[in-house]
């Protein structure tokens, strides 16, 4: 008999309670180091208590009006964003997977209204993860994702991670974007290099198509700048963010250039709940807590120290583990173990991670994370190690 939930996930056996910091509290009264915050939500840690206060005062006002209306929080939130970022304008949904369906929108709608209706192809790569959307799906491309879910949305041309050269000769007449993300997670933890996404903006610009930037998973302050395209110096013109911006309440944003959202005028798009007052209100918390002076700088100080004890357990354990990849605080291990025995592992000894494709497991701790907890974190994952190489 199928469950009263729709069995589409093979969950594991714990059942958290509470949430505290970068503490997960199991039913039976475990207490668990979380290194994986939700896959990279829980920007600002469980129940963080300026997020807790904003929520709270919020709740008590205004929940939800739809968008026929002015929403103060959502401008409020909106200009924080271009405040920080390349962007002009914000579209605001409820998560990266509706992020991904107006991004793809908004290129095609672009090139419609400059009098090019034929451009409508986006360019993908193989490892990405854009939601799972019919968009979503069709931009990734494999198997796993596609597999009983024909006839697909057409329009998506499928490369090499960091092809540069296939790249140029893929772009055609037809061509519309490139859609990519800075560091892949879903993928395994595969940062596209400084210099392949300055060759990748000039590529577009030199061909005259838009660049789209998935930093749903590696944005808002994850990699110790506020987006992970800040590190190469370049700028996308279209960009998807969720994850991290709602730390923990489910929010998600389109921010784009003035010129890339030419297109998007009153009726070509629209949500429910997306931009609501609760949301935004939690929203605008986050982006002022994560740009306060120092905090990015102190992101990048723990995820040096993390990093630095992290090639120690990789050189500890050459038998479980391979190399250690990411950048900020969004990192992986590529295991010689399965990775799923090593998540086990760490079930088992109290310390959550999260796996990937190509064996990888990630470790995405909250921003907030202390340097006991980081110090704790090794030693957990030391016995994980053990207790692997020793089955």
């Amino acid at each position: 008999m199928i469950p009263s939930v729709l069995p589409t996930y093979n969950r594991a056996p714990l059942e958290f309670v509470k949430g505290e910091g970068s503490w997960l509290f199991e039913a039976d009264g475990r207490r668990f180091l979380d290194l994986g915050s939700g896959i990279a939500v829980n920007a600002l840690g469980h129940a963080n208590p300026k997020l807790v206060e904003v929520l709270s005062a919020q709740a008590q006002n205004l929940w939800h009006v739809s968008n026929l209306y002015k929403i103060p929080q959502q401008e409020k939130l909106a200009d924080l964003l271009v405040e920080h970022s390349f962007a002009d304008t914000v579209f605001f949904t409820n998560s990266g997977t509706e992020a991904c369906e107006l991004a793809v929108k908004m290129a095609r709608k672009y090139f419609y209204d400059k009098g090019q209706p034929e451009r409508v192809e986006i360019i993908t790569f193989d490892g990405s993860f854009h939601g799972r959307s019919s968009a979503g799906i069709a931009a990734a491309g494999t198997e796993k994702m596609v597999k009983g879910f024909g006839p697909l949305l057409p329009g998506f041309v499928h490369l090499t991670f960091g092809d540069m050269d296939g790249l140029t000769s893929a772009i055609s007449d037809q061509t519309a974007a490139v859609l990519i993300e800075p560091i892949q997670g879903e993928g395994g933890i595969r940062p596209l290099p400084d210099a392949e996404l300055k060759a990748l903006r000039q590529i577009c610009d030199a061909a005259g198509i838009l660049l789209i930037l998935d930093e749903v998973q590696c944005g808002v302050g994850r990699t110790g700048k506020f987006f992970a395209h800040e590190w190469a110096g370049v700028t996308p013109d279209i960009m998807m963010v969720a994850k991290g911006i709602g730390g923990g309440f489910p929010l998600g944003a389109v921010l784009a250039t003035e010129e890339a959202a030419s297109g998007m005028t009153a009726g070509t798009h629209g949500s429910t709940y997306g931009g609501n007052p609760l949301g935004c209100a939690v929203g605008c918390a986050v982006v002022e807590e994560v740009m306060a002076p120092g905090f990015l700088a102190e992101v990048n100080r723990r995820a040096g120290l993390f990093q630095q004890k992290l090639e120690g357990l990789v050189a500890a354990h050459p038998d479980v583990f391979e190399e250690l990849r990411g950048t900020g605080l969004m990192l992986g291990l590529k295991c010689k173990a399965l990775n799923m025995d090593v998540v086990q592992a760490g079930y088992d000894n109290e310390v959550i991670t999260v796996p990937a494709a190509d064996n990888v497991i990630r470790l995405l701790p909250p921003l907030t994370v202390s340097d006991d907890e980081i110090c704790e974190a090794i030693a957990r994952l030391d016995k994980a190690a053990t207790q692997v190489a020793s089955a």
